[in-house]
């Protein structure tokens, strides 16, 4: 492994979060909160650190496989525990570890949080807490490649070690101009949201704080009862659409822009994420009517979806506490935790085009075993899927089903109950944020251990990254001289 790359590129990412941390100090000064010195400090330190492992020079600039997944593991690791910080100087949170899991809650876009009182706490670092939802969305790493010319040559593995999805790829040829299109269609879609937000009569402040949420698919809210603490169908229906729009492929905006409609709206990924929210949508809105939930069909079709678009999007904002709903309401958004929105956009999950994969091979089969002698491929979008991603795809399953299990009986040592125990991993490791019982929308994971805290904050980075980059960190052949 070529350590000194490592280390180098460590560096940069922390000189570029150093600036990140710019928008809460301005927040603070603008609020006058006292917690501009804490900002003032860990920028200071961040700088620091990352200037003098900046100053590390590599001896070649190749990223290869194995370098790329150690900078990412890293990276996302380092840069949530200095962005922790800022809660523990300022006495918002006062224990490293709650810091930590809600620094790598809004990083990875979970939401899941371990605050019981939201408002509460200054405005400018709610405006962090949200931010981080913000920057992790695109990925810190592609932020870096957007931003630094010396890191754009051959960062490729970069992309795929960061970016969700079983084939993740380049919209040009470039990966600098790559991570600067998705940044632009990112910044743009944000503020769209922002626009309409503002237009419908919500605040600024409170405007950015769900815009981050939304874009990042995070869901931290500066309000303790979330989007329903409005109480506004406009806001709802913003929210909603714009959680949708997130969850879609973003390099498929990019070939709408060139005015590839062909190609957009015959995907066979955004088709089969579009029919699932719709019939999630429909079968909620009828189960919480005839169950008298709510008084009108349109009260029910708004929380309904708006719910199903925050649950499969991994956002995690509400508008109600669904806890409270039917139980097959509740069983179709835990399923939805699972499935997650497209890959390439900012949501969590096990991603739309994977089980769109294995449903095709499923079906191939089946055909094999009813026509042995036929020849059967499986494709996607009219294109073959080379068996090397079906493969990959079945791996993800099976190291997923290992990792959520074993998670889940590490977190049954603490005695909750069960609903309790397999939403909290469930909805930490697909970076949903709320899940059921203790960890409710109106809930928190306060009353976990620390343990059991840095047990979650390992299962949503092992669900943002989707796996290997934190896994292989834990295989010893990995750190051998002619390992992968």
């Amino acid at each position: 492994m070529n350590y000194r790359l490592v280390l180098n590129s460590l560096g940069k990412a922390l000189l570029v979060e150093t600036f990140c941390f710019l928008p809460s100090l301005v927040v603070a000064f603008i609020y006058r909160e006292d917690t501009w010195a804490a900002f003032l400090q860990v920028m200071l330190v961040t700088a620091v650190v990352g200037g003098l492992l900046s100053f590390i020079k590599p001896k070649q600039t190749h990223f290869y496989p194995r370098d790329a997944f150690a900078v990412t593991a890293f990276a996302w690791i380092v840069l949530s525990a200095f962005g922790a910080l800022p809660f523990v100087l300022s006495g918002s949170i006062p224990h490293y570890v709650d810091a930590f899991f809600e620094t790598v809650s809004g990083f990875t876009t979970t939401g899941s949080t371990i605050l019981t009182d939201v408002e509460a706490m200054p405005k400018s670092i709610l405006f962090w807490r949200s931010f981080t939802h913000w920057i992790g969305g695109m990925g810190v790493l592609v932020l870096v490649m957007a931003i630094l010319p010396s890191v754009q040559g051959t960062s490729l593995h970069i992309l795929r070690a960061e970016s969700t999805g079983p084939s993740p790829g380049k919209v040009v040829p470039k990966m600098g101009e790559t991570a600067k299109i998705l940044w632009i269609i990112y910044i743009t879609l944000s503020a769209l949201m922002v626009t309409f937000l503002l237009a419908g009569g919500m605040p600024l402040f409170d405007t950015l704080i769900h815009t981050f949420g939304t874009a990042g698919t995070g869901g931290f809210s500066n309000r303790a009862l979330s989007v329903g603490a409005y109480q506004n169908n406009y806001y709802t229906w913003v929210i909603t659409i714009f959680m949708f729009l997130f969850g879609v492929n973003l390099s498929l905006y990019w070939a709408l822009a060139k005015g590839n409609f062909k190609n957009f709206f015959k995907d066979e990924e955004l088709r089969f994420y579009f029919f699932t929210v719709l019939i999630a949508t429909l079968l909620i809105t009828w189960n919480l009517r005839t169950e008298g939930i709510f008084t009108t069909i349109g009260e029910s079709l708004t929380h309904s979806a708006f719910q199903v678009s925050t649950i499969i999007t991994t956002t995690g904002f509400s508008t109600t506490n669904f806890d409270l709903w039917p139980v097959f309401s509740k069983t179709i958004l835990v399923i939805l935790m699972f499935i997650g929105a497209s890959a390439g956009s900012t949501a969590g999950g096990i991603k739309c085009v994977r089980f769109v994969l294995i449903f095709k091979t499923i079906k191939r089969e089946i055909t094999r075993n009813t026509h042995p002698r036929s020849v059967e491929t499986v494709k996607l979008n009219g294109r073959t899927v080379d068996e090397g991603i079906i493969s990959g795809v079945m791996t993800f399953f099976a190291l997923y089903l290992i990792i959520f299990t074993t998670a889940l009986l590490a977190i049954s040592l603490e005695g909750k109950d069960l609903v309790t125990s397999f939403t909290a991993v469930a909805t930490t490791i697909n970076n949903v944020g709320p899940g059921l019982g203790l960890v409710g929308p109106m809930g928190s994971f306060a009353e976990f251990s620390a343990a059991s805290k840095l047990i979650f904050s390992l299962c949503m980075l092992v669900g943002r990254l989707e796996i290997f980059p934190i896994l292989l960190l834990f295989v010893p052949s990995f750190w051998k001289k002619h390992s992968i």
